[in-house]
């Protein structure tokens, strides 16, 4: 068989995915200053799994509960988020988007759609559709 081993192939994905990072971090720089990816995180969850306690965001978020609760003092800080009390347990707060944390939501898809219009703007539209396809099959395998 011709072509790469496998392993070289696989190594060399490797080191792709680690050239995401750096999309990701043009994509922040699209945020507004007073929204940084962390804050953007909680409000994307949130908008995707519904309203939930800290434990479960932090989960969600594979990230500490330190950290994760100074995003949430961000958010709620700004009013992107309500904080109530969970009726199952008084000692817990229920966190959930504001009316001002889904129109946030809205206004960065739209930056990061006219981001990514702006640096894919010489791909053809057939390019794109197949990196959407790719990297939805790779999101699924894990």
């Amino acid at each position: 068989m011709g072509g790469r081993p496998v392993t070289t192939r696989y190594e060399e994905l490797a080191r792709r995915l680690t050239g995401i990072g750096a999309v990701k971090r043009e994509l922040a720089r699209a945020l507004p200053a007073d929204c940084p990816p962390g804050a953007a995180a909680v409000l994307t969850v949130l908008d995707r799994h519904g309203e939930m306690r800290l434990s479960r965001l932090s989960e969600l978020m594979a990230v500490d509960i330190s950290v994760t609760s100074r995003h949430v003092a961000h958010v709620a800080e700004r009013g992107w988020i309500g904080r109530e009390t969970d009726p199952g347990d008084g000692r817990c707060r229920i966190l959930r988007l504001t009316p001002a944390g889904h129109a946030l939501l809205a206004e960065l898809g739209a930056r990061h759609t006219a981001a990514l219009e702006t640096a894919l703007a010489d791909w053809s539209a057939q390019d794109i559709d197949v990196l959407n396809t790719l990297l939805a099959r790779l999101r699924s395998s894990f």
